[in-house]
């Protein structure tokens, strides 16, 4: 990957050096790339990696509204070798610190600002009516895995909304809020965004008790509670990978308060 990203580099012009910023299972790579930007560098098994289309993922975010506070994208390049495919996107380089820089649970209160939190909203809010046809969380999956790891059915309608599809705490910056890692925004369950990233509040009390408080007007409704469980069943299916295991009892006891039905105990694989 190292190698990987000197590539990107020398394709894109780019002054880039360690440290190096590691994603999901070291599969994304990124470090700054001069004063003002931002070098992040995606593999993917070829048999995996598909069309980059111009509508979709980082480069789909491109074109959504200036009130959706994000960083833009400078350059991209895609080659393959070896069997991977590699994306590379220079991007604007956020000075903001993102909140838990090592994971994305929250694991202490960051004392954000009440104007913190109206920003978030707003942005949300706005993501919300940008038009899609993209699933970033789909009904045939959600069909499939509440049973599994809801013990319950997915309801027969899912309203949905436009929303980032991976929000949590290592995806947002302080004051000034960034939200940041566009690459799976589309269409989710209404309520979805606000669900992840109160099941990952979950370890901070005061903080999953503010989630709620300021996403009651999509949370408490029946639409934002199918939302909510999409996010829990997502976080269950990672712990029955072997993720999250410290939040795993949390987890389940939150889908229990919203189904009135223990799930079913995930299995470690």
């Amino acid at each position: 990957m190292q190698a990987a990203h000197g590539e990107a580099a020398n394709r894109l012009a780019a002054t880039t050096g360690p440290p190096y910023a590691w994603g999901w299972n070291g599969r994304t790579i990124s470090s700054r790339a001069g004063t003002d930007h931002w070098l992040r560098v995606e593999a993917t098994p070829d048999d995996r990696a598909g069309t980059r289309l111009p509508h979709e993922g980082i480069l789909g975010a491109e074109h959504l509204p200036d009130a959706v506070p994000r960083p833009r994208v400078h350059a991209t390049v895609r080659w393959t070798k070896d069997g991977w495919t590699y994306d590379a996107d220079l991007l604007t380089r956020i000075a903001q610190p993102v909140i838990s820089p090592a994971t994305p649970e929250l694991l202490a209160d960051p004392g954000l600002a009440d104007g913190w939190w109206a920003e978030l909203h707003q942005a949300l809010d706005v993501l919300a009516e940008v038009p899609t046809e993209r699933e970033a969380v789909r009904t045939l999956w959600m069909r499939r895995s509440f049973p599994l790891f809801l013990g319950i059915d997915a309801p027969d309608r899912i309203e949905r909304v436009t929303g980032h599809g991976d929000l949590h705490w290592a995806n947002l910056t302080g004051t000034p809020l960034t939200i940041m890692d566009w690459e799976r925004w589309g269409s989710v369950p209404v309520g979805f965004d606000a669900g992840l990233l109160h099941a990952y509040s979950l370890r901070v009390p005061a903080i999953a008790a503010r989630v709620r408080k300021e996403f009651a007007d999509v949370l408490a409704t029946p639409a934002g509670r199918v939302g909510e469980l999409a996010a829990l069943c997502e976080l269950l299916q990672s712990v029955a990978r072997g993720e999250y295991a410290d939040i795993a009892e949390a987890l389940m006891d939150r889908a229990e308060a919203l189904t009135g039905r223990r799930p079913p105990v995930p299995p470690q694989r």
